[in-house]
Formats: C-alpha cells, structure tokens, sequence
C-alpha cells in the first residue's frame, strides 16, 4: 500500500492560482465563440446566405435541362411559297414499256396535276439572287458524266459546258447546268437570261448520263436539258439534242404526244394546252418569244405531233 502524498501549503496555493488562470482563459474563449456565433447570425439574416462552414462553399447553379442536339441537318421545308416537296415516290415506280419502245400513258397522280416542286440544288444557288452564267470547255469530269461517247455525231470539243442561273417554282434563284453545241452556247445564256428576268418557272436543270437516259421509264421526269446522244424518238436518225442544238423545257409541263403516246406517260393532264398553269410553255408566250429572238423553233408548232418541250435550232 502506497502511503498518501504529501502537498505542502505553497503548492496547493499554486494549484489554485493555475486553476483560476485555466477558468479564466477557457471563459473568455467561450466568450469569444459565442460572440462569433451571434455575429455570424446576424450577419446570415441580412445577406440571406447561411454562416458557417456552407458559406464558404462557391454558389452553385442548378443544370440546365437537356435540350434536343442541333447538330442534326434541319428538315428539308415542305413547303416554299407555292412549291412543296416533292412526293416521296416521284422517280420511283417503274412503268411497264410496250411493244413500241414507251411505257402506255397513265392518268396524272393528283400530287402532280398542277405541278409546283421545290427545287433540290444540283450546284450552288447564286448567293446574291441575281443571274448569272458561265460558258467554257466541257471538264473531263462533266463529258464523263454525260451521255457523250465517241459514237456520238459531234465531237466533245464542239460542245460548250454552261451554267446559268434560273427560277424554280419555288420561287428562289437556283443554277443550272447544260451541255451544248459551241454555236449555240451564247444565244443560249441570252435564252435563259430572258427567262429568268421573266420569272419563268423551271424545275431541275442537269446532264443526264446515258444510264439515266436509257433507265426504265418512271414517267415523272421533269429535268431541262440540251444535249442527249440519243435518236428522234421512234426512229433511227439522230435527235437534234445529239448535236446540242436542242433544249428540253420542262417535260413534265410542256409533254410531247403523238397518238396514244404521251411522254413523260403521267403528264396526261398537261395535255390540256388552255388550263394555263406555271411553267407551261403556250404559244407566244415567254419561252416561245425566247428562243424564236436566236432564231429556234418550237415543237408546240408540229402538226403530225406535238412536242410542247421541245426548242431546237433547225426545228427538227
């Protein structure tokens, strides 16, 4: 057994005066956070933002709610002015040919009785909305695209390649493209040029190759252009397109018939010549006014048939 310790006078009075230090100091301290606190109240109810630890946290803003990608293409328009789109069947539904070499005449689809399409660019529109055209050489890339081959009654160097700016029935400035005869190329540019500043309606102008030329019939093609290597149709001697001395406007609109044939075979309802609608080629109008100032003539004028889509320069 451990006998007790002994603690003299002076140290106990030690003890005391350590003790009253330590009480004293731990009072003010309490003091202090307390003080502290109530600041920090006060302070809270004048800012609104919580004191304490939270307050030093940076502000966060709640996340936006997710919102649909914008990096998908936008929808192509359904409708421009008096133009829409263009059914989604159009080139698509092959027609049976008969023994003459022509698919049989189909009643027009309803879709296509007063034609009005939305042009689909092939080249880049004119940014400024204006007309413009350019004639030169025709690049190897176009001739090879083409319906040209060596076979062909004009050689690739009397051919022009032009491009010119036309109307669509959109109503919107858009280019297009033609193969030509050297010696046509200019009055050309002035034909188009005239047709433009008219406001003649024109729904696709390109260069057909001979696969396009030759394809099944689809009956719906409505594509403006000049040269095709390809015969007078239902004969043997060549088309004045295979010399580039002629131009097809708009098909589908301006039809040829002979007989029971009609071609495009769906364009029966533009058989009537007097229910003028937008881009019909009628007697004495613009086209027929254009191309007789460089000197062509119209098929519209045939007796044995008609060829309402027809220009050329010898009037074959």
């Amino acid at each position: 057994m451990c006998a007790p310790e002994v603690v003299s006078p002076s140290t106990r009075s030690a003890a005391r005066t350590a003790a009253g230090h330590r009480w004293r100091d731990g009072s003010r301290a309490a003091c202090l956070l307390a003080v502290a606190v109530l600041v920090g109240y006060v302070l809270s109810g004048c800012s609104g933002v919580p004191a304490g630890p939270e307050a030093d946290k940076p502000t966060q803003t709640p996340a936006a709610s997710p919102t649909a990608s914008t990096e998908s293409p936008s929808p192509a328009p359904t409708r421009i002015g008096n133009a829409t789109a263009a059914p989604s069947w159009l080139g698509t539904r092959v027609l049976p040919v008969g023994p003459q070499g022509f698919a049989a005449a189909q009643q027009t689809p309803p879709e296509l009785r007063n034609r009005s399409i939305i042009t689909v660019d092939d080249l880049p529109p004119p940014a400024d909305g204006r007309f413009h055209a350019t004639v030169q050489a025709v690049p190897a890339g176009v001739l090879a695209r083409s319906s040209w081959t060596k076979d062909c009654p004009v050689a690739a160097a009397d051919l022009r390649y032009i491009t010119v700016s036309f109307r669509g029935f959109d109503g919107l400035a858009h280019t297009g493209e033609l193969l030509a005869n050297s010696r046509a190329a200019d009055d050309l540019v002035t034909v188009f040029q005239r047709l433009f500043a008219e406001g003649f309606p024109i729904e696709r102008m390109r260069i057909s190759s001979a696969a396009e030329l030759n394809a099944p019939p689809t009956g719906d093609d409505n594509t403006t252009e000049a040269f095709a290597c390809r015969p007078v149709r239902g004969q043997q001697g060549w088309s004045q397109h295979a010399y580039g001395l002629a131009v097809d406007l708009n098909p589908f609109q301006n039809p040829y018939h002979k007989g029971e044939i009609v071609l495009p075979e769906l364009a029966t309802a533009y058989l009537d010549r007097a229910d003028a609608r937008p881009g019909m080629v009628q007697a004495h109008g613009q086209a027929v006014r254009a191309f007789a100032a460089i000197g062509w003539k119209w098929g519209g004028d045939y007796r044995s048939l008609k060829d309402y889509m027809h220009f050329s320069a010898t009037g074959g």
